[in-house]
């Protein structure tokens, strides 16, 4: 699309609604809830939602095709660009893997997760924190977690519906800092990951999913199989820049590289930017192996494919190789977005946009409400209109460096507790390239003192000023009981507390309006758990531990009544997610429903961690009659009949049981626990 033309504040004096009017009312509201006609259907069937493929890779700056660099190889990528929607300006809000990986899963900016760093978790600084997975496993998801997402060897059971994997390590040893392999793709981190992921989707194809898949590439070492290495036998780049190695950089680990640090020849740096231009073109036939397999299966329709990567990288330019740096090189990351109902494709887009905007992207193309309390918001409206007026500016930050960046400048303020110890300003429109600092030049001091102003209001103050036009004032839903905004536990529970009441103080209790406070009306309020007047959701669909009990009688009660009606169904299949989201104290084993039974009956019990269960059934005698495998289950309560384990009262061999007692063993890895039950017939 064509570049969007003016400076970087844009003041409207025709519009009724400011940016600074918003500023004061997003605190209150939530600029997450910010979409168009992309805004969550509440009444999707869960099974009508899209599956999503997350694909994230390691260290890739926008060198693609789709970018405009015809002298790439990326032919798998640009063919997603192609059916999808191209971000041109898109920020990661930290340049090192793990705080800028940790803010798109959390939806959150570095400095409000405290991780700016390799070695802090999220769970360690926010544990309770509801990531982008996690948030789509509560509706019904299964969540997969494919090679790197999170950073290093950290793990997040609470995100996914087994255990992530991560392939082995390369069967070959090499200290250098590329390599030209005799090897197939298999053989490698990224080839394994490819596989994995073609296996999973089999798996998953009748599934609702939420598939992650990392890629390692092109992150150092340039190991590559030799191949890739013949796709670029003339230089990609022809001004080879000056590159000096800091002596602790994390290259100097690398048995080519100066051990102390240095200047690289420049043969080295070719060597090395041809590494990193090979090491793209193998993880890009690996992502086309995951896209073609998704088109055999029929998948592609049905998916939400969202391409991106952790942050950009230098190459040589401002005499660095690698990323943590303000530049523009290390902030910059290839986006991609593509989902089946889309207008415009193979477009790019010059709208500003963030990472931390992933989260509620994915959350309003699939139809789900989005969370409250995200620091970003909804690029539906960018993908739907790619010339849409979007965002002014965006945030990053890099260890003791704070930037702002607008379609013009940016300006970077190198900052220790409250004293500026350093400012950067450079503009895009005649230094693309950002080499010459701005900040000190007496002409631009307005500039200076303006860009200096909107970094300190922070990222809300760049939201887009049609906010308020496009999502009017909320208005209270008939649902929530008390008027918070939100339907959530506590609308429950109030209609709960009022069950028989003749005259409630408050009428809202009685839903249907049938002069009776009773279960029909904690259903209704039920089934529309979760939606919010602002268009927002709760951080997460929980209970406390104390009322585990009382949800299950919900359950129960509501199972009394003989009503097919979709209302009903999802009043009850929200109270059974409710129940699934508290993580007991301890691992138990309840007792069975019906009992006495015939033929069947189901077993509930309790996982205080991640497990794999199984159930042994015995008789009277201690003879072994029946193993019912359950598999691996994440910790949760499993006490309603869709989540319990299930036995239709026959022997190992299909045969009926006869009368009598029985008695049932949880094996969930350490924990044994038995009870006893009764056939009558």
């Amino acid at each position: 699309m064509e570049r969007m033309k003016g400076d970087t504040k844009q003041e409207n004096t025709s519009q009724v609604f400011t940016r600074r009017d918003f500023i004061s009312i997003s605190m209150k509201t939530s600029a997450a809830a910010f979409t168009t006609s992309l805004l969550p259907n509440l009444n999707v069937a869960a099974e009508e939602r899209y599956n999503v493929l997350f694909i994230m890779v390691d260290d890739l700056r926008p060198l693609l095709g789709c970018y405009g660099h015809s002298e790439m190889h990326t032919p798998n990528i640009d063919k997603l660009a192609q059916r999808g929607t191209v971000f041109n300006r898109a920020y990661c809000q930290f340049p090192v893997c793990n705080p800028s990986r940790a803010s798109i899963l959390t939806g959150l900016r570095p400095e409000t997760i405290g991780v700016r760093d390799l070695y802090t978790h999220y769970r360690d600084t926010v544990p309770h924190v509801v990531t982008l997975p996690q948030y789509f496993l509560t509706y019904g998801y299964h969540t997969r977690s494919i090679g790197k997402i999170l950073h290093g060897s950290f793990v997040d059971s609470l995100s996914w519906s087994v255990p992530a994997w991560q392939p082995s390590s390369n069967t070959f040893h090499d200290d250098s800092s590329w390599n030209s392999l005799n090897v197939s793709d298999d053989e490698l981190r990224d080839g394994k990951v490819a596989k994995q992921t073609v296996d999973v989707l089999e798996e998953l194809r009748d599934k609702q999913f939420f598939l992650s898949v990392g890629f390692y590439k092109p992150h150092l070492p340039f190991n590559v199989p030799t191949k890739y290495y013949d796709l670029y036998d003339s230089p990609i780049i022809e001004n080879v820049p000056d590159v000096f190695i800091h002596p602790l950089h994390e290259m100097v680990v690398y048995s080519d590289m100066p051990s102390e640090g240095g200047k690289l020849s420049k043969e080295k740096t070719l060597e090395l930017i041809r590494g990193y231009a090979a090491s793209t073109s193998f993880m890009d036939a690996q992502v086309g192996r995951v896209l073609d397999h998704l088109d055999e299966l029929g998948l592609t329709d049905k998916t939400v494919i969202v391409f991106v990567s952790d942050h950009g990288f230098h190459l040589g330019e401002h005499g660095t190789f690698g990323k943590r740096t303000p530049y523009e090189v290390s902030v910059r990351s290839p986006l991609i977005v593509s989902y089946p109902r889309q207008l415009h494709v193979g477009v790019k887009t010059e709208a500003i946009v963030e990472l931390v905007d992933i989260y509620p992207t994915l959350c309003d193309l699939c139809q789900l409400p989005i969370p409250e309390g995200l620091e970003g918001i909804s690029m539906g409206p960018v993908i739907e209109k790619p010339t849409h007026t979007w965002k002014t500016a965006a945030f990053s930050q890099v260890d003791i460096a704070f930037s702002i960046h607008t379609k013009q400048y940016r300006y970077t303020e190198t900052i220790i507790g409250s004293q500026v110890l350093g400012k950067g300003l450079y503009d895009h429109y005649v230094d693309p390239a950002e080499n010459i600092n701005l900040a000190n030049l007496l002409e631009n001091a307005e500039i200076v003192a303006s860009l200096r102003e909107r970094l300190r209001e922070g990222w809300q103050e760049a939201l887009p000023d049609i906010l308020k036009q496009l999502n009017p004032p909320p208005q209270t839903l008939s649902w929530d009981i008390n008027n918070d905004g939100i339907v959530d536990v506590e609308d429950l529970l109030i209609v709960s507390n009022n069950f028989g009441t003749e005259s409630p103080d408050n009428p809202k209790v009685d839903v249907n309006e049938d002069g009776n406070v009773n279960i029909i009306d904690l259903l209704i309020v039920a089934a529309h758990l979760g939606e919010s007047s602002n268009k927002g959701a709760p951080k997460t669909i929980s209970i406390a531990a104390q009322h585990i009990n009382q949800v299950a009688k919900w359950i129960s009660d509501a199972r009394k009544i003989n009503d097919a009606s979709p209302i009903y169904q999802k009043g009850i299949k929200n109270l059974q997610m409710l129940m699934n989201s508290v993580v007991p104290n301890e691992t138990r084993l309840l007792p069975n429903y019906p009992n006495p039974f015939n033929p069947e009956t189901w077993i509930p019990y309790d996982l205080d961690q991640d497990a794999h269960v199984s159930i042994h059934i015995y008789n009277l005698q201690g003879e072994f009659i029946r193993h019912l495998k359950v598999g691996f289950q994440n910790a949760g309560s499993y006490r309603n009949n869709e989540m319990a384990a299930h036995w239709d009262g026959r022997n190992s061999a299909g045969e009926p049981v006869a009368s009598g007692i029985y008695f049932y063993t949880l094996i969930a890895d350490n924990v044994i626990a038995t009870r006893r039950m009764t056939i009558v017939k």
